[in-house]
């Protein structure tokens, strides 16, 4: 009998990868036969792509917003949509982002200010003074946290200044702040501000973790690294996901670690919020920022979170900034200058939220309210590994001089990366194979030097997407003349 008559076991696949071994791929894997049979499997957690506006190819070279005949049209079949594998730097669009603005412009164009505390039947989203409650109430499972624990404002890099204004209070002993070798720039920019805004020199009070196995940092060295330098920590600030490599770091172990040692610690979560499970209150994290425009596909640019553990309490005793939505809003429009803290981390608000960047998480956070971490999880690793296994294929028949055409820099243990997998390309076949995937519909982000970020995202990605992109990738590896 065929091997694709004989479906894969997706359950016992997903237990090996949830223990950090590799499933068994039949010798069909790399067929659309075989991925399409993925995705028509019911006892596997199905994917939300209806729920999402896939552009077509021709969407996706578009110059103008005036449709014609080609970009007008619907895809007919898989093959003239788009393969979007970067949804680890911005999500597709739900369509209830669009039913979610409508209303919001048609409570403004209605009630104008009265939409600030006036409740409409029939609407999606909730008077303004509310909204950023209710996308904390939605953030809550996705990252493990009482909502009260969690407040949507601002913008990523906003709030990792505003987390660090509060709980980076440097001593004459106690000043460095541990951080990654490469995190991304505006992190880097942050953390060295921070510095300098104490009067300290960055080069003596960052503290870098740097890589001890290729590109990857290991949990060992890097409670190491805590036990030696604890005397003169006063923050830890780390990646949960590292953007370059993918790594999924052990943030419950370093966390307990540094916690051990009576140092605050904070993530930045870009690259784990919505793509990994995450228990940030259990855990015991202090705080955590997260932008929403990658795996929370609230649109690019759209408003941030920001976790306080509830140990923390309400920034009533000088631990942050404050600002007037920050104030209680029982008592915020007493203007009598009487600071009263809204309870938990909404308490650290500063401005008031923009209300159309609320109303576009809210509608995309209704999404996952359709599914739960667990089953995007589930999803996402054998996604991912189907994808791992193709590539590993893929470079082993593409073997030129002895070497492979790229190796996958993300750890090879499913358990400590999350739904990317960094292709490190031969530097002479980035521009190339870079070019022929545009050209072929296919959207997938480079980050210098050499690396192409595979993202096949649980939410809307598909196996089939996985491997329609494996065909072009290879085609794409060829010498000219070969293809």
């Amino acid at each position: 009998m065929d091997d694709f008559f004989v479906p894969m076991d997706t359950a016992a696949a997903i237990t090996s990868l949830r223990q950090g071994q590799k499933p068994q791929w039949p010798t069909n894997a790399h067929t659309l036969e075989f991925a399409r049979s993925l995705d028509n499997n019911t006892r596997f957690p199905r994917t939300l792509r209806k729920e999402f506006v896939v552009p077509t190819k021709a969407q996706l070279k578009r110059k103008t917003l005036t449709d014609d005949a080609t970009t007008a049209a619907k895809a007919s079949s898989s093959d003239d949509e788009g393969i979007y594998f970067c949804g680890n730097s911005l999500g597709l669009q739900p369509k209830a982002v669009g039913d979610y603005l409508n209303a919001y412009l048609k409570t403004w164009g209605s009630i104008a200010v009265g939409g600030h505390f006036t409740p409409m039947t029939h609407s999606p989203i909730t008077p303004y003074q509310d909204l950023a409650g209710e996308c904390a109430r939605r953030m809550a499972d996705i990252v493990g946290a009482a909502p009260s624990e969690i407040v949507a404002m601002n913008t990523l890099t906003i709030n990792l200044h505003l987390m660090m204004a509060a709980f980076y209070k440097p001593t004459g002993k106690k000043h460095k702040i541990m951080c990654e070798w490469r995190p991304f720039p505006s992190d880097w920019y942050a953390i060295e501000s921070q510095i300098e805004w104490h009067g300290l020199d960055p080069k003596k009070s960052m503290c870098l973790v740097k890589p001890d196995d290729g590109y990857l940092m290991t949990t060992e060295n890097i409670l190491k690294l805590i036990d030696e330098e604890a005397d003169e920590l006063a923050l830890i600030m780390l990646p949960g996901i590292q953007y370059y490599s993918g790594q999924l770091l052990d943030i419950p172990t370093i966390t307990a670690h540094a916690r051990q040692r009576g140092i605050i610690i904070g993530w930045d979560l870009a690259h784990a919020a919505g793509n990994v499970e995450l228990k940030l209150h259990d855990w015991e994290v202090d705080f955590a920022c997260w932008c929403t425009y990658k795996y929370m596909n609230a649109g690019a640019g759209a408003i941030a979170g920001a976790f306080v553990h509830s140990k923390h309490g309400d920034n009533n005793h000088n631990v942050g900034l404050k600002g007037w939505y920050g104030h209680d809003k029982s008592s915020r429009f007493l203007m009598d200058n009487k600071f009263v803290p809204t309870p938990g981390a909404q308490g650290f608000q500063c401005s008031n939220p923009s209300i159309v960047d609320l109303t576009c998480l809210a509608g995309s956070l209704s999404v996952f309210q359709k599914t739960s971490m667990t089953d995007l999880r589930s999803r996402s690793l054998l996604l991912t590994a189907y994808a791992e296994n193709l590539l590993t294929q893929i470079a082993s028949r593409n073997i030129q001089n002895g070497d492979f055409p790229f190796q996958i820099i993300s750890p090879s243990d499913p358990r400590f990366r999350g739904a990317q997998l960094s292709v490190l390309l031969q530097e002479d076949l980035m521009e190339d194979v870079s070019a022929a995937l545009e050209s072929n519909g296919v959207v997938c982000d480079k980050r210098k030097p050499g690396i192409i970020r595979v993202a096949p995202v649980p939410m809307y990605n598909t196996f089939e997407d996985v491997c329609r992109f494996m065909q072009i990738f290879e085609k794409a590896l060829l010498p000219k003349g070969e293809e």
